[in-house]
């Protein structure tokens, strides 16, 4: 791989997938695109700048996120993550790029007791869900040989708005957090998501669904606990609430982890336990305190 272009190079993926490429006369170029010089929204312009830049790679972590306000807008959300991911597709199928685009385990209806696989039946149970679906589809059906799905979740990193961020700021101004306890998922940090990414982009992987969380599975109650554990605080201070407690437009599905055989098609291990994630990523999460 020559050259790599990462849509949405300023959100918080697309920061820390640009920020891990190594330095040195072996790596490839990197081409980092947000909103203003790529709108997946204008398919003419994608196509326009796809080929211009020939990228033999392309890493979409562009996409519209804000899951409570795609149910009041999701044609809004759908231009972006399912018609804008087409474009894209249509637009690597056009110069033989691969395309890698990251979807969420929101693809599925939450109604599992055991990890997703990754070729388990969707079924969106919300509107942020269903337009990611939408891209799913669009990439594997029009780059069967040259696609992939990256599914993540819970994603947290130093450069954006994320759940571990804000517990670190709830710490230092509130006496106690209340936090629900049945949701069930996989705290994933950028910079493992990041490696991953680049790893897949370097090898000759096999095209298909990839499932790219953490290890193990916690609640987001237990994640805050762990949150004010490495920062030193009481984890009694953060209280269990059912997910009623705190109403949402957008319904969350119970339980969003996701199994990882899919790796052993590309000869590579899953990503590491979320709790030892948490532990490497703290530093640039917390300045190192705790």
């Amino acid at each position: 791989m020559n050259r790599l272009l990462v849509t949405g190079a300023r959100g918080m993926l697309g920061s820390a997938l640009v920020a891990a490429v190594p330095a040195g006369p072996d790596a490839p170029d990197v081409l980092a695109f947000d909103r203003d010089r790529l709108d997946l929204c204008r398919p003419a312009e994608v196509l326009d700048v796809i080929r211009q830049e020939k990228p033999d790679a392309v890493v979409n972590c562009a996409g519209w996120t804000a899951v409570d306000d795609a149910e009041a807008r999701e044609a809004a959300a759908l231009a972006v993550n399912g018609a804008g991911v087409r474009a894209l597709a249509l637009a690597c199928a056009d110069v033989g790029a691969r395309l890698f685009q990251i979807s969420t385990d929101y693809v599925f209806d939450g109604t599992a007791t055991t990890p997703y696989p990754e070729d388990a039946p969707t079924g969106p149970v919300n509107a942020y869900g269903r337009t990611k679906l939408a891209g799913e589809r669009a990439v594997l059906e029009l780059l069967p040989a040259t696609g992939y799905v990256v599914r993540t979740a819970w994603l947290y990193g130093a450069g954006g708005r994320n759940f571990v961020r804000t517990m670190i700021a709830l710490e230092r101004t509130r006496d106690t957090v209340e936090v629900v306890d049945d949701q069930f998922g996989q705290p994933t940090w950028t910079g493992d998501l990041a490696a991953r990414l680049l790893r897949l982009a370097e090898i000759d992987a096999p095209p298909g669904v990839y499932h790219a969380t953490s290890g193990g599975r916690a609640s987001w109650y237990e994640l805050a606990r762990e949150v004010f554990t490495l920062l030193g605080a009481d984890p009694g201070r953060v209280r269990p609430v059912p997910t009623g407690a705190v109403p949402r437009p957008a319904t969350r599905p119970g339980y969003g982890v996701l199994g990882h055989d899919g790796w052993a098609r590309a000869g590579l291990p899953p990503i590491r336990h979320w709790r030892d994630a948490l532990r490497a990523a703290w530093p640039e999460l917390a300045g190192g305190t705790g």
